[in-house]
């Protein structure tokens, strides 16, 4: 495999943003051993998702296949390829909190949220809130726990979720 350049990609004249944030993860980041991780999660951090017409561009850049980068994106749960919506809302479903009401808190989540996959979250029916699982948020002692556009709540309910959402989306409260 030959080494990137960083300029190997340069913006192009009237691109629109989600490729110029592409661009500029693979200009800084392609130069690092194991570059394709550091450059999904640069593109996810600045636009929230990785679009799909990025993943050419990071498969040129890296000397990878497009089925090698789509593969890392659908392995990890991170990684989201659609733009989120307005608020993340991850519900732990690890082990500690499976065992203490944390399938009751995500089944709440997603009838509350309409989501009608109800094994990977998605967007809610306003398309405002993004559900989605996560394997640990590090708060087993204090489970069920959630993160709200990265905060951590811990000792989660159906009640506490709902007086949550109730401040993200005060008109439905």
């Amino acid at each position: 495999m030959s080494t990137p350049t960083p300029d190997a990609n340069p913006a192009q004249p009237g691109e629109d943003l989600a490729l110029q944030a592409v661009r500029q993860a693979i200009a800084e980041h392609s130069h690092l051993p194991g570059a394709l991780l550091p450059i999904l999660h640069g593109i996810q951090d600045q636009l929230g998702y990785v679009p799909a017409e990025g993943v050419p561009l990071v498969a040129q850049a890296l000397n990878l296949s497009r089925a090698e980068v789509h593969g890392v994106l659908s392995y990890y749960h991170h990684f989201r390829t659609q733009p989120p919506g307005q608020h993340v809302l991850q519900v732990c479903r690890a082990e500690a909190c499976q065992a203490r009401g944390g399938e009751a808190l995500w089944a709440h989540a997603c009838a509350r949220l309409g989501c009608s996959d109800t094994e990977h979250g998605g967007l809610s029916a306003d398309g405002r809130l993004t559900l989605s699982p996560v394997y640990c948020l590090g708060l087993c002692a204090s489970s069920p726990a959630m993160a709200v556009d990265e905060q951590v709540h811990a000792r989660l309910n159906t009640a506490r979720f709902d007086g949550l959402l109730a401040r993200l989306n005060p008109v439905e409260a």
